[in-house]
């Protein structure tokens, strides 16, 4: 009787996972953790929800009604009014597009301005990279939040556009930081070294070998990062430093709430926009997680 070749079979096995691109190896190792899969459904919801906000309510969220103050859940308000006599459910699905885009949009300001001074020092070094990381010490030095409410207080009037680029302005250093690191890293390889002996110039260099090696950790850094900066959005508009009334966010939703009254007899004022920043930060957590697993070489979960 013939034995089955398992040695053979096991080296055709082995060679077909070699044959496959980083790309398929890494979608797979992604897909198999099920709380970044949950996490991505969760976070679709939120952004399908917002993007058609117009077709899940007919009420204006900005605009109340003063005969209908504080009135609990009905069919014609799912959630009740506000104090100001403004729909609550309107408020929550309008309110996930301002709190997710300054989410999104801070994330892109500040990954764009760490990348770039990260890219510089940590391929430059010298007196380049001296410079840009005393400015990041400075800017570590002083407290983030006493730093944004500083520069929010100055301005006279603040926008969506005002707000995220304070908070990018004032939170770049840790991410500079990483990609300086990830750069160092790189730079004596061969495959640098041997890049700069056949002439390749600065900029081909970091963007054709330097960023798409190290673009694991950026990636991973920019979706918590993104999580963050809802949760300082919340933070500084349930203090009312942050997006101004009328527009509605999760943050100033709570914040209206802050009075023992409603907290006490009305929860379904504050309980949902907090459920659903708990929510989308976990999902952009778990996200987070399960990008890292996937590029970090020496994850145990493949």
């Amino acid at each position: 009787m013939l034995k089955p070749n398992i040695t053979k079979n096991t080296e055709v096995s082995s060679n077909q996972k070699h044959n496959q691109s980083p790309f398929k190896l890494a979608r797979k190792r992604f897909l198999r953790n099920k709380l970044a899969i949950a996490g991505i459904a969760v976070l679709i919801l939120f952004i399908l929800a917002a993007l058609f906000a117009p077709l899940l309510t007919q009420h204006d969220p900005t605009k109340g009604d003063l005969m209908l103050i504080e009135k609990p859940p009905s069919s014609e308000h799912l959630l009740g009014t506000d104090s100001s006599g403004r729909d609550n459910f309107a408020r929550l699905i309008y309110g996930a597009r301002i709190s997710l885009t300054v989410g999104f949009s801070a994330m892109l300001f500040t990954l764009l301005i760490g990348v770039i001074t990260g890219a510089l020092a940590g391929y430059y070094g010298g007196k380049v990279d001296n410079l840009i990381m005393r400015a990041a010490d400075l800017m570590l030095a002083l407290p983030f939040l006493v730093l944004a409410l500083t520069i929010i207080a100055i301005l006279e009037k603040v926008t969506v556009g005002i707000f995220v680029a304070v908070i990018a302005i004032t939170s770049w250093p840790t991410l500079t930081r990483i990609v300086r690191g990830a750069f160092l890293s790189l730079r004596e390889q061969e495959f640098i070294l041997g890049a700069r002996a056949i002439g390749a110039t600065d900029i081909r260099i970091i963007f054709k070998h330097f960023i798409p090696n190290a673009i694991g950790p950026i990636i991973v850094n920019a979706t918590l990062l993104m999580a963050t900066m809802i949760i300082v959005e919340s933070a500084l508009s349930f203090i009312g430093m942050g997006i101004p009334q009328p527009t509605p966010t999760w943050g100033n939703m709570i914040s209206e709430a802050q009075n023992i009254r409603i907290l006490r007899d009305h929860p379904e004022a504050w309980v949902p926009p907090g459920l659903a920043i708990l929510l989308t930060v976990l999902a952009i957590n778990f996200i987070g997680d399960g990008l890292r697993d996937t590029f970090d070489p020496k994850s145990n979960r493949r």
